[in-house]
């Protein structure tokens, strides 16, 4: 115990490094899938039918396909493949290939929930819209738009709390996240090796990271209560 209390001061540190990267990916994955998933929900909805199905079909191979593997096929593809490493050695490059697979995986699966927002407002709406005058955009933003937030609040929650834990995956590009920083007391980091507790002490920041978003999450939903 003693050698554990000697020890967690320099864990702690280093875990703290390994989570700013692990909430620097979930903001950044964040930041970029929001719109471009509303983008693919747009083209998968396309009445030009070779855009509306090159859509889906791109949708179904990244939702059909485990995020690590399409982790490696985006590092490691240009490199080994092309003969042109476009994203480098570095830290630097291994973050902005993961940034890059996740926000494409990400939007895939917000494009099906955007989707299902959308088609879910009645017709009726729409057209009473057109009655009165309005445009298509007005429609889509002052009428459709609020209604489909509403609707997509529970399945957008369950996806951003699995993003938390889906950022652990980047790790298989060596990007040094949390549980990259856990797990390098095990193998020798910093004076400490044979260390495993750090690696379990890390489940204490996802847990605190998702109670957070749970609470905020929810509260999104409590405020959006007034379309029932």
């Amino acid at each position: 115990m003693d050698l554990i209390l000697e020890q967690m001061p320099i864990v702690i540190r280093a875990l703290n490094v390994g989570f700013l990267q692990t909430l620097k990916l979930f903001f950044v994955t964040l930041i970029g899938a929001f719109p471009l998933g509303l983008v693919i929900a747009f083209g998968s909805m396309s009445k030009f039918k070779p855009l509306s199905y090159f859509t889906k079909f791109i949708v179904w191979i990244v939702r059909g396909t485990p995020l690590m593997i399409q982790l490696l096929i985006i590092y490691y593809f240009p490199g080994l493949v092309l003969h042109n490493p476009i994203w480098g050695g570095g830290e630097t490059g291994r973050f902005l290939a993961a940034a890059v697979s996740f926000i494409i995986n990400y939007a895939c699966y917000f494009s099906e929930i955007y989707r299902g927002g959308i088609q879910g407002i009645p017709v009726g709406q729409t057209e009473a819209g057109l009655v009165l005058g309005m445009t298509k955009s007005q429609i889509f933003f002052k009428v459709t738009l609020l209604q489909m937030i509403k609707r997509i609040v529970p399945p957008m929650s369950n996806e951003i709390i699995t993003l938390v834990k889906d950022t652990s995956l980047a790790r298989i590009i060596a990007l040094q996240e949390i549980i990259w920083a856990g797990q390098a007391f095990m193998k020798g980091s910093q004076g400490i090796s044979g260390a495993i507790w750090p690696l379990f002490f890390t489940a204490v920041y996802y847990l605190i990271c998702n109670g957070i978003l749970t609470i905020l999450l929810g509260a999104l939903e409590k405020k959006l209560d007034y379309f029932r």
